[in-house]
């Protein structure tokens, strides 16, 4: 089931990638049009964010039964493992509130939100950051899992890839928020 996760984990990621900086792209009036391609992949990435959220609150589950059974938990020495679950049911809440904020309509070919204020900024922002830290702190157990030879090398490479497109994405908000308010 991990190793099965674990190819999710970055097909999700993929996607993702395609979802950002496309979505960068229109936010910040680069390119326009293209919102059948967004909502297809959107919507297949969306399907896959569920079934690794699925697999994610299962393995949680087993772990913290374990961890019961055991009779310690040793929080302090495995604070990444929490962290990476508590970033990803963070992430919930900011993917929820990203599908409502951006459930717009497409009007003449332009893509079109009912309304982006500084409490959409502020969620859409925030999803930002809470992807950041899952990403970086899953991409090391991710390589190894799908057998990346060196994956400490690996892992520090797309954490600047990332972390880099995550950056414009988080940009692309802003300039979306300035043309808004303007």
């Amino acid at each position: 089931m991990r190793k099965f996760n674990a190819i999710l984990g970055m097909a999700i990621t993929a996607l993702f990638l395609f979802h950002a900086v496309f979505g960068s792209l229109q936010l910040s009036g680069i390119v326009n049009g293209g919102s059948v391609i967004m909502k297809i992949a959107a919507t297949i990435m969306l399907v896959g964010i569920l079934i690794h959220i699925v697999i994610g609150t299962k393995l949680t589950i087993d772990t913290v039964k374990a961890m019961k059974r055991s009779g310690v938990s040793y929080f302090r020495e495995n604070r990444l493992f929490w962290i990476r679950r508590i970033s990803g049911f963070a992430l919930m809440v900011f993917i929820v509130s990203h599908i409502i904020v951006f459930a717009g309509q497409t009007r003449d070919g332009v893509f079109r939100l009912n309304l982006f204020d500084v409490p959409q900024l502020i969620s859409s922002i925030l999803l930002v950051l809470t992807l950041i830290l899952h990403i970086i702190t899953n991409i090391r157990p991710l390589m190894i899992a799908l057998g990346a030879d060196k994956a400490k090398n690996y892992a520090g490479d797309a954490a600047i890839v990332l972390s880099v497109l995550l950056l414009l994405a988080g940009a692309a908000f802003v300039v979306y928020f300035i043309r808004w308010i303007m």
